[in-house]
């Protein structure tokens, strides 16, 4: 008789097997599939909890930046190399709640482009006293065949509830920026607005220069603070805490 339990080959086979949310059992010698049901509570640590909110901010940016015809050409998908250089953003502790789940908030470091070409470096200031761009662009830096990309971000409230970024991208010319201290800038008032945000991009041909946002927008930080983490963690059933590791 064929000892119970016994597979092909000799080979011990469990009476239950869970894999991948599916349970595997032997009955009447066949491998029978059934989806598992648990009622477990999902393990949410401290580490776990910020990683899952920095994912779901990314995933939200992503979702308004990429359709403004950006470069990101330093890994296999754009996807992937903005959500490497996002995951280095502050994090925002935003609640479960069907309209805060689709949140993204204007801060400095949103990247919008990665590529080989030097990166342009810039503030907001001003020129003669008018709000500017400027940058560490020189005029010898001018060549018919470098473009340049001005990306926007702009800090709205949607139905006076949800803060959403939303991104445009126009190109200028390098006629348009002014020479201040043998440096170039663009000079206007959108620069003041401290809803909006920029970076101008280099582009030649198939390469770019890495950029990341520049903005006086501060409306992401009273989502970044232990309170906040504190109510974003109970919208989701609380944290998990381990031996080794527990909130503060």
């Amino acid at each position: 008789m064929k000892k119970k339990g016994k597979g092909v080959l000799g080979l011990t086979i469990p009476k239950r097997v869970r894999v991948a949310g599916m349970t595997f059992y032997l009955r009447n010698g066949q491998v029978i599939g059934r989806e598992t049901a648990t009622h477990e509570k999902r393990s949410n640590t401290l580490p776990q909890f910020v990683q899952r909110q920095k994912m779901r901010h990314t995933t939200a940016l992503w979702k308004m930046l990429r359709f403004c015809d950006v470069m990101f050409t330093e890994r296999r998908t754009a996807y992937q190399n903005f959500a490497s250089l996002a995951n280095q953003l502050p994090v925002v502790y935003v609640p479960n709640n069907g309209t805060m789940n689709q949140s993204s908030f204007l801060m400095p470091g949103i990247p919008v482009s990665d590529g080989i070409l030097p990166t342009v470096k810039q503030e907001l200031g001003e020129v003669d006293g008018k709000p500017a761009l400027i940058t560490d662009l020189k005029k010898s830096d001018r060549t018919y065949h470098a473009q340049l990309r001005l990306y926007t971000a702009i800090q709205t409230i949607e139905s006076d509830v949800l803060p959403r970024v939303r991104f445009s991208m126009r190109e200028v010319s390098w006629w348009d920026m002014t020479e201040i201290d043998n440096h170039l800038a663009l000079i206007g008032e959108e620069f003041a607005d401290e809803m909006k945000g920029w970076a101008l991009v280099k582009v030649i041909d198939d390469r770019c220069s890495p950029q990341t946002i520049v903005t006086r927008c501060s409306l992401y930080q009273q989502y970044t603070t232990q309170e906040a983490l504190e109510i974003a963690a109970d919208s989701y059933g609380g944290l998990t805490e381990t031996p080794f590791l527990s909130p503060r």
